[in-house]
């Protein structure tokens, strides 16, 4: 089992961006601690400030036959890109929406996401711990769609 970890713009100033809201954990503490609480899921990790890096990875990731799922964060992306909800929508592979904080308890703008629709799930305001259960949904969808 794979699982691709797709991670967009700002997310790599984790640890340094914004602590109030997103924690001191860096974006490598993450993953890590994905691979120590998931021994069984062999992860592939990818961040990117550029939109276009990121719909090349899902489409990679689509393409390559490895990877099962992706969990994704995408950021800001998330409320401006119709470009990568066209991507998610396009690839067979399940994907998983995630976020650190709560967006419906922020600033109106976040409360949208285009990817949404075009996601199995979202998990927002669990902060690291959102990632794990993204995860978590992944694997439990996989499970249950291969009987």
């Amino acid at each position: 089992m794979t699982i691709l970890v797709l991670n967009g713009p700002n997310l790599s100033r984790l640890g340094k961006r914004e602590p109030n809201i997103y924690g001191t954990r860096t974006l490598g503490d993450i993953n890590q601690s994905l691979v120590q609480a998931f021994k069984e899921v062999a992860f592939e990790f990818f961040q990117s400030e550029s939109e276009g890096a990121l719909i090349e990875k899902l489409f990679e990731a689509e393409d390559c036959g490895r990877i099962q799922g992706v969990v994704l964060n995408a950021g800001a992306l998330t409320h401006t890109s119709i470009a990568l909800r066209d991507a998610i929508a396009s690839v067979k592979l399940p994907v998983v929406e995630v976020h650190l904080s709560n967006v419906f308890a922020r600033e109106p703008f976040r409360r949208h996401s285009f990817i949404s629709e075009v996601c199995i799930g979202v998990i927002s305001g669990f902060g690291e711990t959102s990632y794990h259960l993204g995860v978590q949904a992944l694997l439990w969808r996989i499970a249950n769609t291969a009987r």
